[in-house]
């Protein structure tokens, strides 16, 4: 896998901006440590930094094919991510094609596979990618992102050509110098009621992402044309046998977690104290009893996952490091993570993610967690809204618009008006996600430039559209899937992870996982007659985790971001709204009035504070520059022999 960066020509004149994709790919090497090789022909420039995972050796990027005979290097691959059936593939490539291979990469695999499937290799492969073809014949480039986009692709259309990276900072050099600072005022507003930028945009008004699951065409001089290839459907079926679905699960999870497990370097586990990484963990150690895991907490016990995880861990006989993160650390970690993310997430779970990777990176190059299980088999505890609303959401419209009448004269904070208020509103227009941070007159408040026309709805209606056909259980998976996913916690998986070398792999995130959590009835996802969630999940693991962890309720990476902004965190908070030259889009005077409240505890604003507070960062960074992290030297990893920088002819 690797930092890719490539440029494609619009005009036959690559060479001519070789050196620049050079020094901006420097800003990729966290993504691939191990080495850095740079192709250049009159088309494309295409660069690689390289983390070692598989054929460590013979693995180096980029890749041409086929390898022999009067077509030799017609194609040319850069690869980001893993493909956990590319051994199948190879074997069905030579027996049934001929197909000849000068490595054991999964980048020539997927070279091969395109060369003799064309697109349709995308509905092949079994993992997590982000990868961009160059075919010299043809002059033409193509490339595409996984299903579920758990890697990133990048893409800048300019007079010069189209450029594509992993990240969006890598592309900032070739944007016009004087919109280099620009910011996206919609997005803007997205950011601040969802708590991320949502794809296919980013901040940047030029720079866009490659949505999940499509692909891309570009032929010099022409369009750059995105087409989606892969569609999530859900389809909730009714079953009588309940058993033998929740067996199929034990058996998909068991499947996709070996698959993950294949690498040529030290593979570990994250560990929580809930049922996902548990499992994970679980469920690996059958295959490799050495198994280390690492677990993140605090000093602060109601937060702290720390002696839970330790206990599961000495249930399953596995290593397990603790890291303990404290205020300090927090803060100063957080300007380095803005930077590593591009784009501003206000998900405070970053922070202990990127300490727990960091020191998981020190022992081992790969790591497997429990992200998507909540999206695939119900874990949100939000997801048992439509059973308890559905005593106001089924009444006749009159009777809710009588309600909702009543709704608005119930003073804020009263008991009641929340209930009448979401019961009585379409969920199209109530359901956007996990996080909701500011609402539309909060933000007519906040923001210097507010336009009223935009809202969440702007992103969901097309996905609701979409999921016309499910129940609303099923529906609000569908939204996540599409949104939450995608736009924060693959997000920050991948960036804070791979700020330190290291691969975080998703064994939920698979395609024998999801054949079986689509067909799922919301029945055995959450239970009307419970409060349970994951209902089908748990009962498949029910005697691989250990008994405590199964029906254990979900803590969802909590970070104490709550006391601390009332303590420790509170003057440096005062710190950034300060200094970081945000206020010409925000009045952070509103923040600070905020700030004041939660500190005398007459209300809980912290999500909203630390929204603010990511974004004063984001934007000393990324727009004044007023604020530079300092990003150490990429190190290569212990088992790898790295090579230094090539720019190879082609």
């Amino acid at each position: 896998m690797a930092g890719l960066l490539t440029f494609v020509s619009a005009r036959g004149r690559a060479a001519a901006h070789r050196e620049r994709v050079v020094e901006a790919l420097e800003l990729l090497r966290h993504r691939g440590p191990d080495d850095t090789n740079v192709v250049v022909t009159d088309d494309v420039v295409f660069g690689a930094d390289r983390l070692a995972v598989t054929d460590l050796t013979g693995g180096r990027q980029p890749v041409s094919f086929p390898p022999m005979g009067v077509t030799r290097g017609r194609y040319l691959i850069v690869f980001d991510g893993a493909v956990y059936n590319a051994a199948e593939l190879r074997e069905e490539l030579v027996e049934d094609r001929g197909a000849d291979f000068a490595t054991e990469s999964e980048a020539e695999v997927i070279l091969a596979a395109y060369h003799h499937w064309g697109p349709s290799v995308l509905s092949r492969l079994r993992g997590m990618f982000a990868f961009v073809i160059w075919d010299g014949s043809a002059r033409r480039a193509f490339g595409a992102r996984d299903p579920y986009g758990v890697k990133p692709l990048y893409q800048l259309t300019t007079d010069d050509g189209v450029y594509l990276a992993s990240e969006r900072k890598a592309l900032l050099p070739f944007v016009a110098e004087e919109r280099r600072a620009a910011v996206d005022p919609a997005n803007l507003q997205h950011y601040l009621t969802m708590q991320y930028v949502p794809e296919p945009a980013t901040m940047h008004p030029d720079i866009r992402r490659l949505g999940a699951g499509e692909s891309f065409v570009y032929t010099p001089g022409g369009p750059l044309a995105n087409r989606r290839y892969s569609q999530l459907d859900l389809r909730p079926t009714p079953t009588g046998d309940e058993d033998g679905l929740v067996r199929r699960i034990t058996e998909g999870l068991r499947d996709s977690v070996r698959a993950h497990l294949k690498a040529d370097v030290p593979v570990g586990a994250f560990l929580s104290s809930g049922i996902d990484s548990t499992a994970i963990v679980a469920l690996a150690a059958e295959a490799d009893p050495q198994l280390r895991t690492y677990t993140v907490g605090y000093d602060i016990a109601q937060f702290s996952e720390i002696e839970v995880a330790e206990q599961s861990a000495r249930a399953l006989g596995v290593r397990n490091t603790a890291t303990v993160v404290n205020p300090a650390d927090l803060m100063r970690a957080l300007p380095r993570i803005v930077w590593h993310l591009d784009d501003p997430v206000a998900d405070p779970a970053l922070v202990p993610l990127f300490l727990l990777a960091e020191r998981a990176a020190r022992d081992v190059t790969v790591v497997l967690g429990g992200d998507g299980a909540d999206e695939l088999f119900g874990g949100y505890p939000i997801y048992r809204e439509p059973l308890s609303l559905a005593g106001v959401s089924h009444l006749p419209d009159s009777m809710q618009r009588g309600l909702r009448a009543v709704s608005r004269v119930i003073p804020q904070g009263v008991k009641g008006k929340s209930f009448l208020e979401r019961g009585t509103t379409p969920i199209e227009e109530r359901y956007y996600g996990n996080a909701r941070i500011f609402s539309e007159e909060e933000k007519a408040a906040l923001l210097r430039h507010y336009t009223a026309g935009i809202r969440h709805t702007d992103v969901t209606a097309p996905v609701f559209k979409e999921a016309s056909a499910l129940d609303d259980v099923a529906t609000m998976q569908y939204i996540d899937l599409y949104t939450w996913l995608r736009g924060d916690i693959l997000v920050k998986a991948d960036r804070m992870t791979m700020a330190h070398g290291l691969q975080l792999r998703t064994p939920f995130l698979d395609r024998a996982v999801f054949e079986v959590a689509s067909t799922l009835p919301s029945e055995l996802k959450v239970p009307p007659r419970s409060q349970e969630t994951k209902a089908a999940l748990r009962r498949a693991l029910a005697g691989i985790v250990p008994e405590p962890i199964v029906n254990r309720k979900k803590l969802g990476f909590p970070v104490p971001i709550r006391p601390w902004l009332r303590t420790e965190m509170h003057d440096w908070a005062h710190g950034i709204l300060d200094s970081s030259g945000a206020g010409d889009l925000l009045d952070l005077d509103v923040v600070r009035g905020l700030l004041k409240a939660h500190r005398k505890k007459e209300a809980d604003h912290s999500r909203k504070i630390w929204t603010v507070l990511v974004f004063c960062v984001w934007h000393a960074v990324f727009v004044t520059g007023q604020l530079k992290p300092v990003i150490p030297d990429a190190v290569p990893h212990r088992h790898t022999v790295p090579e230094s920088l090539g720019l190879d002819p082609w």
